[in-house]
């Protein structure tokens, strides 16, 4: 578990800094504790980004210019070796929000001068005592709807700002029990198997039994919602995105761990699917999409309870067409 905690103590150094630094000193903040090749995905209309230079000047610095007196209200924080590279590296992942004053605009997003709350769950690749990999996933559209500008139509579940877990443990700065990490992976493993094609051939609440604690939350992205009970969330989530497409893919990560209660994972991108129409009120297009997806669990016993997610929606509405901060730029551009 050396290894873990050494991993640990990278990334919080990294966060001291960069929650520290203003717009104008954030790229040397990242630099210092960066590989020299470091790798940074970030969500629409960020993507990829090489370098801390870059990555400071193009997502940090205008952030922070943004969400003035900006706080890490951190929820989850772990570490574990990544299954996808047979165990090979060591991720930290770091899930909360990052909350501050909205004192200036943002990707068009206009400031309200108000508190706000841009939801983030951030894995960091660590090797040799440096950050050499990043992905960043950011709920852009509730920030969106905190200001006023909701992209979407009514979505399926509610809207919140949203809590951490309900034990209050997902803080992992001790060693865990390896024992309960490999559980914790496993549970999710099992999940993915049951559900990640769309074919075990059962009720969907039946599915979802096998692996899920009838008392689960899917904390969902703005734009489909947060949902509670096995019941809900097939009628408010789970049912209609099945319904909505066709032709998914497979299920792809390029980070899966655990620790302790805790785990999760990231694809660049988890899979494609074709929209057959409905679905955030999309219609079909016969196109496949890309869904790039974060995903954090908490297991209570023996299956999943709580599930905190990601989606790239903004990369996926592109995808079939509709470019959402395009939109939004021209609607607030006088001229």
């Amino acid at each position: 578990m050396s290894d873990l905690q050494s991993a640990k103590a990278v990334v919080r150094a990294c966060q001291a800094a960069v929650d520290a630094a203003g717009p104008d000193t954030i790229g040397a903040a990242l630099t210092s504790h960066t590989g020299p090749s470091y790798l940074w995905r970030g969500m629409h209309p960020f993507d990829i980004r090489h370098g801390a230079t870059e990555v400071g000047e193009v997502f940090w610095a205008p952030l922070k210019t943004a969400l003035t007196r900006m706080q890490r209200r951190e929820d989850v924080f772990m570490a574990g070796r990544n299954q996808m590279d047979s165990f090979a590296s060591v991720w930290v992942v770091s899930m909360g929000h990052l909350m501050g004053l909205h004192d200036a605009p943002w990707l068009g997003i206009p400031p309200t001068r108000k508190m706000a709350f841009l939801r983030y769950a951030e894995f960091s690749k660590v090797e040799d005592g440096r950050i050499t990999e990043t992905a960043l996933f950011c709920d852009i559209p509730h920030l969106m709807m905190q200001a006023g500008v909701n992209p979407f139509p009514p979505q399926t579940a509610a809207h919140l700002v949203q809590p951490g877990p309900m034990t209050h443990s997902g803080i992992m700065d001790a060693p865990q029990d390896p024992a309960s990490g490999e559980k914790t992976l496993a549970a999710i493993n099992a999940m993915i198997t049951d559900l990640g094609t769309w074919q075990l051939g059962l009720p969907l609440e039946e599915e979802l039994a096998r692996t899920w604690n009838d008392d689960m939350i899917w904390w969902g992205p703005a734009g489909i919602g947060a949902t509670y009970t096995i019941e809900r969330y097939a009628k408010q989530h789970s049912g209609p995105f099945r319904a909505g497409f066709k032709d998914r893919t497979g299920t792809g990560h390029l980070c899966r761990l655990a620790e302790g209660e805790f785990g999760g994972f990231f694809g660049w991108p988890n899979f494609t699917a074709v929209a057959t129409g409905g679905f955030m009120g999309m219609p079909a297009t016969d196109k496949p999409g890309e869904f790039r997806v974060v995903d954090i669990y908490r297991r209570g016993g023996d299956k999943l309870s709580e599930n905190w997610i990601f989606i790239d929606l903004l990369h996926w509405l592109k995808t079939q067409g509709l470019d959402v901060l395009g939109r939004l730029n021209m609607a607030s551009d006088p001229d």
